[in-house]
């Protein structure tokens, strides 16, 4: 009877949240990262070499870290509901604003701003699943919800290019069209959150009683076990062992991806290809991507395995990186970047299901907020690494060799310093010993 309770209490559930979730994600990043499509025609525009522009572009990233960690935990104060819906209304609302950057300094301050605006999303919707969804579910919603991040690059990048063909229209350029009419969706869906999201599943009057008792049983059952055995408090989690570490292969694993995203399209057109067409080609490593996140997360729940998962999809990224930099102005490039992208997208699941194994409560918002803020500091540094390396030498070799040193870095951590327990699967006991 309770298996047939929690059948139809998930599907209810995955349902209701999940679709949602992942188009708000789309979005989030659609508005992140539509930069790498404009900078084919607006670093023209605004005076912008490779450096100057991967260092503007990753200023994003310090506005990002500032509030990351204050935004979470007001989410967990103030409830879902009301807090993404603030946070999508104001970035949609700045990302808009970029069309009318004139030059670096303005672009850098329009990055830095939409970076304070968005903090607080992808960690909010990390913790907001702790509320919903029990442990052992949680490797394939993460995966799920973040599988809109793939799709926003492969989807998003004929879109971004076809919008840059718009150059002309209200007098604007194609960039600047680009930037106003992605924003739209982003303010539309915030309001649209205030309405929909509901914070708790003792608020939900989508589920029958018995569904929301079992639910609210079940994720209070496993929060007071994991308080029981790690009691990790609010400020502890910024130092806990654990959190450092994962923050580290975080830092590295974004450092690596962001650092090819944002200069994915200036590479693929060096294939001697039109814009539309960089668009539809961009379209294939997260495509790759995307499947690899939805594969790697329903193998890391089905073996109650977190940290070997991560090991090998940081190994594959990294083995992408080094053929994609070997094979630089070659098709082969391509297929070295859709590996790294298969490494990249498959580590999401399995890493943000880690966290809240040991972290609950205030410690959960502040800890995962805390780890997503360190690594994507690698938002910043990933980009300018590369853009230097194109400054210095000529061509993007150099800064993909650097990426993958990146990305090694975070396999290293997982093998030889990650300790993570497996955890139970169905109708299987879980097993107290570290892997």
């Amino acid at each position: 009877m309770e298996l047939e309770v929690e059948k139809t209490t998930m599907r209810k559930v995955y349902l209701r949240i999940l679709p949602f979730a992942a188009l708000t994600y789309f979005f989030c990043y659609l508005d992140r990262i539509n930069v790498g499509f404009a900078a084919l025609t607006m670093n023209k525009d605004l005076g912008l070499d490779a450096a100057t522009y991967g260092m503007a572009a990753g200023f994003f990233f310090w506005g990002y870290v500032l509030v990351e960690v204050p935004s979470n935990i007001l989410l967990e104060k103030l409830g879902a509901r009301i807090w993404i819906a603030r946070i999508m209304v104001t970035w949609g609302l700045i990302s808009a604003a970029t069309a009318f950057a004139t030059g670096p300094y303005s672009f850098m301050a329009i990055r830095f701003l939409l970076g304070l605006a968005e903090a607080g999303l992808f960690p909010g919707f990390v913790l907001y699943f702790t509320y919903w969804f029990p442990r052992h579910h949680r490797a394939r919603i993460n995966s799920g919800f973040t599988l809109a991040l793939p799709v926003a690059v492969a989807l998003g990048a004929p879109m971004s290019t076809a919008l840059l063909g718009l150059d002309g229209l209200w007098g604007l350029k194609g960039w600047q069209c680009m930037y106003l009419f992605e924003a739209v969706p982003t303010v539309l869906i915030g309001v649209f959150v205030f309405f929909y999201l509901t914070d708790r599943p003792e608020l939900a009057n989508w589920l029958a009683p018995a569904q929301k008792q079992w639910l609210s049983s079940d994720i209070a059952a496993e929060k007071k076990a994991v308080q029981q055995e790690h009691k990790v408090s609010l400020l502890q989690s910024f130092w806990d062992p654990r959190v450092l570490l994962l923050s580290l292969n975080y830092l590295g694993i974004v450092t690596a991806s962001l650092g090819m995203l944002l200069f994915l399209p200036q590479i693929v057109k060096q294939l001697g290809l039109s814009n539309m067409e960089v668009g539809w080609v961009t379209m294939i490593p997260y495509a790759c991507g995307a499947l690899s996140m939805v594969v790697c997360g329903r193998i890391s729940d089905r073996l109650g395995d977190r940290r070997w998962t991560l090991f090998w999809t940081c190994l594959i990224s990294t083995g992408g990186l080094v053929i994609a930099g070997m094979t630089l102005g070659t098709w082969w490039s391509l297929v070295g970047m859709s590996i790294a992208a298969i490494g990249f997208y498959g580590t999401k699941g399995p890493f943000w299901s880690i966290p809240t194994m040991w972290l609950t409560g205030s410690a959960a918002a502040a800890g995962i907020a805390w780890i997503n803020s360190v690594g994507n500091l690698g938002g910043f540094f990933g980009p300018t690494l590369v853009g230097w390396a194109k400054n210095a030498t000529g061509s993007f070799a150099g800064g993909l060799y650097a990426l993958a040193v990146c990305a090694l870095v975070s396999a290293l951590v997982s093998l030889f310093w990650m300790r993570v327990p497996r955890i139970a699967r169905a109708g299987v006991p879980a097993t107290a010993a570290a892997e």
